[in-house]
């Protein structure tokens, strides 16, 4: 299974190519999910993209087939931001569209601005510039020490999706994936963004930016992404009605959708250099 090898362990990604040889090639697009959900997590959006591009998902660090630190591991957004370069290394990826989706979406920015030269575009989908609290560590610390991380599940899903939105199947589905995450990896992940600020750097975010956001996400409010996108140099927000945090798996052909509209419309074929295949 493919891997991309880190300091401190492995992670694996995923490359689905399904762009016929014929066409002209484009940068291909990575994808970051966050916390609770996992690699497959993009299925739905495979269909409105997978015909022009190549589509990169990876199980972020603490989960799925990924490395799984010991209790003493120092996390950090800087190693995350690391962690989605050595995957875009691994895959051949030299100048690649980037989304990200809640923590992703976070660590998107933060690499963004770390990096500006391997960014065609950035996506950031129900994620923000600024980080959780610390009554929210407590929170989640309290369910999971309470009832374990099926207990934590069941009290996370209604603030990802309204009742109805998804099929039984999904949500059993989506349910399986986020009891699988380890207990201390949910909460050193979500350690990593208390007191998370990038409002001061994100005039360094020069590539475009498509901004997806749910009207009913009871983490991230509207304001706070109206806020980023007064702040970037060159966004687009799009807030997609009756959706929570759970945007892209619930409205995952939307998502997609306003994506490649925008990726049409802001990277025109001949706009770039031919990006290498492989991976």
């Amino acid at each position: 299974m493919p891997l991309a090898s880190t300091r401190h362990g492995s992670l694996h990604y995923e490359v689905v190519d399904q762009v016929a040889p014929w066409r002209e090639p484009r940068p291909a697009i990575l994808f970051h999910h966050g916390i609770g959900a996992s690699a497959a997590l993009w299925a739905g959006w495979v269909p409105a993209l997978g015909d022009a591009y190549r589509l990169v998902t990876f199980d972020m660090r603490g989960y799925g087939r990924s490395h799984i630190p010991g209790p003493d591991f120092a996390w950090s957004l800087d190693l995350l931001v690391d962690d989605l370069f050595a995957v875009a290394d691994a895959a051949g990826l030299q100048r690649f569209h980037l989304v990200g989706e809640s923590i992703g979406g976070t660590i998107a920015l933060a690499a963004a601005i770390a990096r500006p030269d391997r960014l065609g575009t950035l996506t950031v989908s129900n994620g923000a510039h600024l980080g959780a609290s610390i009554r929210s560590v407590e929170a989640w610390r309290s369910q999971l020490d309470g009832g374990g991380v099926k207990a934590w599940s069941d009290a996370f899903l209604p603030g990802r999706f309204h009742d109805g939105a998804l099929s039984p199947e999904r949500l059993a589905w989506f349910a399986r994936q986020q009891e699988r995450w380890p207990r201390e990896s949910i909460l050193e992940a979500l350690a990593v963004l208390v007191g998370t600020d990038l409002s001061p750097r994100l005039g360094q975010v020069r590539c475009p930016t498509l901004l997806l956001h749910p009207d009913g996400s009871p983490f991230i409010p509207v304001p706070v992404m109206a806020e980023l996108h007064r702040l970037l140099p060159d966004a687009q927000l799009n807030v997609i009605g009756h959706a929570r945090h759970g945007l892209p798996f619930s409205h995952a052909a939307q998502c997609a959708a306003l994506l490649r509209n925008f990726l049409d419309s802001r990277c025109p074929l001949g706009a770039a250099a031919r990006p290498e295949r492989g991976g």
